[in-house]
């Protein structure tokens, strides 16, 4: 228990009881994760639903289709069976007949033009024609038209010439070479120090980790070997040694076994 010493009179002292602090109640915590998890939960129910509906209604409509397109076999294979064909009419032979209507007129072809063209292309014809003949020499149709193509080609090549004349033009004026104005200072140009020539680079010798341990594996390869070759060497000493040995024992065993009298 906590006390606490309080000073009543010169030299006594009395215990005084302090006031007992709460239980804390401990707050129900949301973690961020179990809420993404409750939504992802409720997500993924949503999605496989919509699957779900998605599914069956393909399966619908496939059930459906299957049943249209037999309804449609059968209406054909009603309708598809043959049938006698009628008889001709031999009392009545086709005899082929002259058509009785009268051959169509050419028109002449009018060309659209201006009117004030027209005009001064007639007044330009009229002036030159004279007396009776003015009347019998009157421009068609066909000559306003020519006329008119004749104009149009004219002022069409009139025009790529000025083009080609402005582009020439130009070329020869980006041909022509430009004098390069005087600095704006009266500064002597500074002679910059060229800098040093750098010394050419020597290659270092890199080691690879595969060369390094191309060599460690023809190192461990061959102790491997070695030790292979000294232990067949040393089992075929063994198996000499092992043969001599039985050659003597029974060399011993026969000399013992020999009859005696």
């Amino acid at each position: 228990m906590n006390f606490w010493w309080r000073q009543k009179e010169p030299n006594k002292f009395c215990l005084i009881k302090l006031p007992v602090k709460k239980n804390n109640i401990p707050i129900d915590l949301k973690l961020l994760s179990d809420i993404r998890a409750l939504e992802r939960a409720r997500f993924a129910h949503q999605v496989a639903e919509k699957r779900r509906l998605i599914k069956q209604y393909k399966m619908e409509r496939e059930r459906q289709q299957k049943l249209e397109e037999e309804e449609e076999i059968k209406r054909l294979r009603k309708e598809l069976i043959p049938k006698a064909q009628l008889m001709p009419y031999f009392d009545r032979p086709f005899v082929p007949r002259r058509s009785k209507k009268q051959p169509t007129v050419p028109r002449e072809p009018k060309f659209c033009s201006p009117r004030h063209k027209t005009i001064k292309c007639c007044r330009m014809s009229c002036n030159d024609m004279s007396g009776p003949s003015r009347l019998q020499h009157l421009p068609s149709s066909v000559e306003k038209a020519e006329v008119l193509y004749q104009q149009r080609g004219q002022l069409k090549e009139e025009q790529l010439m000025k083009k080609i004349q402005k582009l020439v033009g130009e070329e020869e004026k980006l041909l022509m070479p430009i004098a390069q104005g005087l600095p704006w200072t009266t500064d002597e140009p500074k002679c910059l120090i060229k800098p040093p020539v750098k010394k050419n680079t020597i290659p270092i010798d890199l080691k690879l980790h595969s060369d390094i341990r191309a060599v460690e594996r023809a190192r461990f390869a061959h102790q491997v070997a070695e030790k292979g070759r000294l232990i067949k060497q040393y089992k075929m000493e063994r198996e000499r040694q092992q043969k001599l040995e039985e050659e003597e024992e029974i060399k011993r065993l026969r000399k013992e076994l020999i009859p005696k009298a």
